[in-house]
């Protein structure tokens, strides 16, 4: 589908556009996603009926836009969040020429990289809602699109939102970037995973990372969740008491929910780093992102994934 073509004929007759292979019915959603009345009483709503000045971007494109809705795509949310760290990739996925302000026909378009090729997948703007909540990844501001939106292009190209309903981070990374990613195991992790953490932050690469769990989404009693992928947003080593300490900054795709150990939000290690970098690093919300120490990180996580353009 052509976007340019198809957005002029729109416009030109006065239409919003519908996408005919990828209709606003429950096909698009997938038959096992959820029950069948359920399924019965999905609504598809444009951001235009629910917001009277919806945007596609506001302030600019952050994982904390991002909340996990009720499909289990945290592979590929926490790859987008990933993504939403190094500009030069998103560029890539998320055209610059579209929005509700100017030239607005209900039509969208992404980028995925598919077999060696970026694929332009065209969309348009009807999302699902289930008893009047997001079915899909919901935004943390109420008028800023992106995210369901940019979901909504994935789920087409893999056929309907049942099949982001569970699957790989390594998978979404290299859909991101067309990049080239490498997989660590921390239940026995290389000698210098530190210095790889370091390297890969500073190389601005793609990380995320999983835990293991054949019962995904429990949540235990330390803030870690089963069966779960997260975002690895950074890796610092930090002056702490009288020496140094290598600490790792992890996202939660869901919005919310946090470790609860050491080097979390409210831990008392923070009392012993000098202000200036509790300052810079330390950001106590409940938005999902937390520090670990190295240490735990191995000990919660069971995969670590990073990816770049290059080897």
């Amino acid at each position: 589908q052509d976007f340019n073509r198809l957005r002029a004929l729109c416009l030109s007759q006065g239409l919003l556009f519908e996408d005919a292979t990828f209709p606003a019915h429950f096909s698009s959603i997938g038959p096992n996603l959820l029950p069948e009345d359920k399924l019965r009483r999905i609504q598809w709503k444009r951001p235009t009926e629910l917001q009277r000045n919806p945007f596609l971007i506001i302030d600019g494109v952050s994982r904390f836009d991002i909340m996990q809705g009720e499909i289990g795509d945290c592979w590929m949310l926490a790859a987008l969040g990933s993504l939403t760290l190094q500009k030069h990739f998103l560029e890539n996925v998320l055209p610059k020429d579209q929005g509700f302000q100017d030239d607005y026909a209900g039509i969208f378009h992404f980028r995925f990289w598919q077999y060696g090729d970026w694929v332009d997948v065209v969309i348009d703007d009807r999302l699902p809602f289930l008893n009047g909540r997001y079915l899909s990844v919901h935004p943390r501001t109420s008028n800023e699109f992106w995210p369901p939106l940019l979901e909504k292009a994935y789920a087409k190209l893999r056929g309907s939102y049942q099949n982001l309903h569970g699957g790989y981070l390594s998978d979404a990374l290299v859909d991101l970037t067309g990049g080239v990613q490498v997989q660590f195991s921390l239940k026995d992790p290389p000698p210098d995973l530190e210095e790889i953490l370091k390297a890969a932050a500073q190389s601005r690469c793609l990380m995320g990372c999983s835990t293991s769990g054949h019962l995904r989404n429990i949540e235990l009693r330390n803030g870690i969740v089963q069966g779960h992928a997260y975002t690895v947003t950074g890796a610092v080593k930090i002056r702490y008491k009288n020496g140094w300490k290598h600490i790792i900054r992890i996202w939660n795709p869901w919005g919310h929910g946090e470790w609860k150990g050491p080097w979390s939000d409210d831990s008392p290690q923070w009392d012993h780093v000098e202000p200036q970098y509790r300052e810079d690093y330390l950001r106590n919300k409940d938005d999902g992102e937390f520090w670990m120490s190295c240490k735990n990180f191995q000990e919660q996580f069971s995969w670590l994934y990073v990816c770049n353009s290059t080897p």
